[in-house]
């Protein structure tokens, strides 16, 4: 039998300065410009920084991207869907431009999910609604998991770790710890 030895959880590190927000000024039904809540320089450093990039590019077709997948279900351009989004994005901290976008896809899966959920439990359809909608918020999560995952190997370089808790070996016994590579006579 093992000992489960317990770990330590680290804690939950919070924001050191306040999250890079973007206010919307209406163009038409399908376009609102971002535009600074504060002075423009630095918040385009800031946003430049939240997306782990150097290219104002980058920032702007990020902000017209946001804009398209954070609608809320009634289709408007919602300036708290935006803001929600980035902030998703400053938390995973990314580091490049790769990671910007599946952190972007991450919160808008994330958002999705949540918006199928809530109307899993409408009155509307019966039965068969709620079925539908609890299998399109399964296949979503499980879309996210996977965002999760990949963001996690994208990070580590694909690499695992594994940790060792424990080790018994009897006294007539061997064990060999690294890689053990076996070569076959007459191979």
């Amino acid at each position: 039998m093992t000992d489960i030895v317990p770990t330590a959880v680290a804690p939950i590190s919070r924001p050191s300065t306040r999250r890079t927000r973007v206010k919307l000024r209406r163009i038409n039904s399908d376009f609102s410009k971002p535009y600074p809540d504060g002075e423009s320089k630095p918040w385009w450093d800031r946003l430049k920084a939240a997306l782990g990039t150097t290219s104002s590019d980058f920032v702007n077709a990020t902000l017209v991207q946001i804009q398209n997948a954070s609608r809320l279900p009634s289709g408007g351009i919602s300036e708290m869907s935006v803001n929600s989004v980035l902030a998703f994005v400053e938390a995973v901290e990314p580091k490049n431009e790769m990671e910007a976008a599946l952190a972007i896809q991450m919160a808008c899966t994330h958002a999705v999910a949540m918006a199928v959920l809530s109307r899993a439990g409408g009155a509307y359809g019966g039965d068969r609604h709620v079925a539908l909608m609890a299998a399109a918020s399964a296949r979503l999560l499980r879309a996210f998991a996977t965002q999760v995952e990949a963001m996690r190997r994208l990070r580590s370089g694909g690499t695992q770790l594994i940790r060792v808790e424990r080790i018994e070996v009897s006294e007539t016994a061997q064990a060999i710890i690294g890689n053990i590579n076996v070569q076959r006579q007459g191979s």
